[in-house]
């Protein structure tokens, strides 16, 4: 175990990496003259270098072609999202009928609410977890006012473990058990964001689903990260962002799920022009004919310059292959979290779970002397070319991503770590 800390272990470890190459096709970011140790693709992902040519394909398209790009620019903007369909349904593990890229991530939950959450006076209530993303809170609050009802009483937070901090899958089933016969919807993360405790989406499903409720996922911090399954898992529903993990740049289009039983079946939804049957959508026709599957939930037509960058980083997945990516990720993450064990057990505490089926890349962290402590290690590790992220009110995020990140990474990361603790 010892030997595990030495620089020549952890560059052993990269030159034995079957996946080294794929770092060179993302930029990054430098520091004093060096690539930065960026853990950070957990909250905004490295830019692919195919993506200046992608955008610029677009960019001389559009000039060189001016509307006539919608059918003869190189990729055809008017069914340019139906391009992306087996990528993403590739790397989320869905049929191409069920997986649309549009919007953003909390557009299209509330998108997908509509259809999904249909609350009525004896079954009114949404379940999340406790200490969920602020923006999934917001969506869900307002969903619930929405419709009438009060958050008070309609919203149940599922509770974290007093030890661990994590929220188990047994706390689930007992809240079910206890208000199954209320609840209307499920809307469960694949991963937490701030502990980066992973969930097995099929056993939710069939929990929510045995009650007599919808199951929907917000994917952010799961999809490129882990092997989802998606169709599998049975859930009604998905949405996740794409700047993180998929690579697709800042405030990048997100991206949606709808299971294929739900193809044609005739759900309430808001209706826009690009969800109408690509057949007769240019006929202008008054009524609205949706298309089936995951299409019909789009409101207008693609954005080309966001979804290009999008496309160029699904490419690098499909030639990398998701299960390829977490075996790495798996060892990777396993060699970080071995290194703080060892190293760093007096200063450290890792809040995310230790069995690496139940966690993907991100480490979540706790210094044990106490937050400002904490916040006094993140602000030295970003100075020193360590980027993770801090999340209120006591955690530093590490997420080694196997695209781009190196066993190199874990080393010099936990090395200047155990600097700062030492100095103290």
């Amino acid at each position: 175990m010892s030997g595990l800390f030495t620089e020549a272990h952890a560059l052993a470890q990269d030159l034995a990496d079957p996946l080294a190459h794929f770092r060179a096709l993302f930029h990054i970011p430098q520091h004093q003259g060096r690539d930065q140790w960026y853990f950070c693709g957990n909250s905004l992902g490295l830019q692919p270098k195919s993506v200046r040519a992608a955008l610029q394909q677009e960019l001389d398209d559009w000039a060189a072609f001016g509307v006539e790009g919608h059918f003869h620019a190189k990729h055809p903007w008017m069914p340019y999202h139906t391009e992306l369909r087996d990528l993403l349904a590739e790397c989320v593990g869905a049929k191409p009928l069920e997986v649309v890229a549009m919007n953003s991530l909390t557009v299209n939950l509330h998108l997908l609410m509509v259809s999904f959450y249909r609350p009525t006076p004896t079954r009114p209530a949404i379940v999340i977890e406790q200490g969920a993303f602020p923006s999934d809170r917001y969506a869900v609050e307002s969903q619930i006012r929405f419709h009438g009802h009060d958050p008070a009483e309609c919203l149940i937070e599922v509770g974290a473990d007093s030890d661990s901090g994590l929220v188990t899958e047994d706390a689930l089933a007992q809240v079910m058990a206890e208000h199954g016969h209320r609840v209307a919807l499920v809307l469960w993360p694949g991963v937490q964001y701030r502990t980066g405790q992973a969930f097995d989406l099929r056993a939710i499903s069939v929990l929510g689903h045995t009650h007599g409720s919808k199951v929907g996922f917000d994917l952010a911090h799961a999809v490129g990260n882990l092997p989802l399954q998606l169709h599998a898992s049975g859930a009604d529903f998905a949405a996740w962002c794409s700047y993180k993990y998929l690579n697709a740049g800042p405030g990048a289009i997100a991206g949606a799920f709808v299971h294929e039983r739900h193809a044609t079946a005739a759900l309430p939804r808001f209706n826009g022009w690009w969800g109408h049957r690509q057949d007769t959508r240019f006929k202008m026709g008054a009524e609205f004919q949706g298309s089936p599957g995951a299409d019909g939930w789009q409101l207008s037509n693609p954005p080309i310059l966001a979804m290009a960058p999008l496309r160029a980083s699904l490419e690098i997945f499909q030639q990398a292959g998701i299960d390829a990516l977490r075996r790495k990720s798996k060892a990777l993450t396993g060699y970080l979290a071995a290194l703080i064990a060892q190293e760093l057990a007096g200063v450290i505490r890792n809040v995310t779970p230790a069995d690496p089926e139940r966690r993907g890349c991100q480490l979540s962290l706790q210094v044990l002397a106490g937050r400002e402590a904490g916040r006094a290690l993140f602000e030295h590790l970003m100075a020193e070319g360590v980027i993770g992220d801090w999340r209120e009110p006591d955690v530093i995020r590490l997420s080694p991503t196997p695209l781009y990140n190196r066993f190199g990474d874990c080393y010099h990361a936990v090395r200047v770590i155990k600097q700062w603790a030492d100095a103290r």
